[in-house]
């Protein structure tokens, strides 16, 4: 079984190969009842959550693939670590948003530049919008390092379910 890595990147994935059946793997998840995290299966697929009392807004989740090899009794993990999609879709609709406004500003900047009106405040909205750009990656920065050991905390304790 492979370890995780010291460095997590945003939405780590991993596979593992283990002699196990599909169906054992995913019986040791349904009978698993930690005090901190929750597990909810819909057929092949396992995803691990904090509860409530545990979550934060940086809280990650894991969802688990568990696919049966048909060749012999073994199967295969494809896992993958990620943010609350919640939050997953907030970034997302922030950076399109923010990307957007900075095509329109730069737009209306040209536009002024080659109708030789002002455009400083072009300029200076395109700074700003720049700005917001690196405050929203430190901020995803941060919120990687907060997240960091409740991932290590979900990696344990898949390894600790799948070697049951």
């Amino acid at each position: 079984m492979k370890t995780l890595p010291n460095t997590i990147v945003l939405r780590p994935r991993f596979q593992l190969d283990l002699d196990t059946s599909a169906e054992t793997l995913l019986a040791n998840f349904e009978n698993l009842d930690p005090l901190a995290i929750t597990c909810k299966r819909m057929d092949e697929h396992v995803f691990l959550k904090f509860k409530p009392n545990e979550h934060h807004f940086w809280s990650p989740q894991l969802h688990l693939e568990i696919v049966a090899n048909e060749e012999k009794n073994s199967s295969t993990i494809y896992g993958v670590f990620g943010p609350n999609p919640t939050l997953w879709t907030f970034f997302m609709f922030l950076h399109f948003g923010i990307a957007t406004l900075f095509i329109v500003v730069s737009i209306w900047a040209y536009s002024s530049f080659a109708l030789h009106k002002p455009y400083g405040l072009q300029v200076g909205l395109m700074v700003l919008m720049i700005v917001f750009w690196f405050s929203f990656y430190a901020f995803g920065r941060i919120g990687k390092q907060k997240g960091r050991p409740q991932m290590q905390e979900l990696y344990d304790l898949m390894e600790e379910t799948l070697n049951k």
